[in-house]
């Protein structure tokens, strides 16, 4: 029978191996659990903008770095996906794909995945043209012309990182500004290959056995327009990956976790951090912060106990 862990962490993000290497630290039987990548989304980042005062500015390094430090302090990495949590008195079954784990507490730290457009030809031509990485597929349309979809900080950095190989990179947003920061903003404003088109909604993604096209829809006199373009990069948000969570869970409207000043969930010892979390700010710092105070706060309700 395998022993009770003291902390599950479900995730390998910044926010899932901050608070593991934390738990650790503080001697608790510690596990991690990730299907994918660790690091999370920030691994297609070749640079970092703004990134944690002291690290590497790289993606890949600054979560390479934390895996390693991770395992240092005694973390159990387990390479499955979590299929369900359920309450077993005052202890926790988090049942996986391939494996099953018993654990005195949870911190549930497994990030977001970029929102979906959910308009036709975006499934249809995924990795023909519909991208999310910049800096893994910019290179890949060098010369070319391609569309970012989005207002925010992402957008913005995103279409940046393109405009070092593109042609033409058509920046489209349904607003009339953008709400990133004043920096991107004036970054993207200074680009002359960069251009915003204010006040547009990406109705479709078209082509034969690639992208060529979309279809915009401009929300002033409601004009439709195509565009010729070889690639798709959509930022619109990020949607929390909670699929395997009882919506006993509480939840906010925006479908993430509700917790208290602890991060504590409306179940005890079940704890959460980072963008799974509500109240989450979007930055790496943030999800640091959050996995600190987790780690802490899990470590004193298992003293508690």
């Amino acid at each position: 029978m395998e022993e009770t862990l003291d902390v599950v962490i479900v995730g390998a993000g910044i926010a899932g191996l901050s608070a593991a290497r934390e738990t650790a630290t503080l001697g608790l039987r510690t596990a991690c659990i990730e299907a994918l990548m660790f690091g999370g989304l920030i691994v297609n980042i070749n640079e970092l903008d703004p990134c944690v005062p002291g690290t590497s500015a790289s993606g890949v390094d600054f979560a390479s770095d934390l895996m390693m430090s991770a395992a240092g302090a005694g973390v159990t990495s387990v390479a499955d996906t979590v299929a369900s949590i359920e309450r077993r008195g005052d202890a926790f079954s988090v049942a996986c794909t391939d494996s099953h784990h018993d654990a005195r507490s949870v911190i549930l730290a497994s990030g977001a995945s970029l929102k979906r457009l959910g308009v036709p030809g975006e499934v249809e031509f995924e990795h023909r043209g519909v991208a999310s990485c910049a800096d893994c597929d910019g290179p890949l349309y060098s010369g070319q012309d391609v569309v970012v979809v989005g207002g925010g900080d992402s957008a913005l950095q995103e279409a940046l990182v393109l405009s070092k190989y593109c042609r033409q990179v058509h920046l489209v947003h349904r607003g009339s500004h953008f709400s990133a920061r004043a920096r991107f903003i004036d970054a993207v404003a200074a680009r002359e290959n960069i251009t915003p088109r204010w006040n547009n909604i990406l109705e479709e993604i078209q082509g034969e056995s690639h992208v060529d096209r979309v279809t915009l829809r401009n929300t002033e006199g409601d004009r439709i327009e195509t565009l010729a373009c070889s690639a798709v990069f959509a930022y619109i948000g990020l949607e929390a990956n909670l699929h395997y969570l009882s919506r006993d869970v509480a939840r906010d409207a925006g479908d993430r976790v509700i917790t208290d000043a602890s991060l504590q969930t409306n179940w005890a010892g079940l704890f959460a951090a980072g963008a799974v979390r509500a109240g989450c700010g979007g930055l790496l710092v943030d999800a640091v912060a959050d996995a600190r105070v987790a780690a802490a706060s899990t470590n004193a309700y298992l003293t508690r106990r």
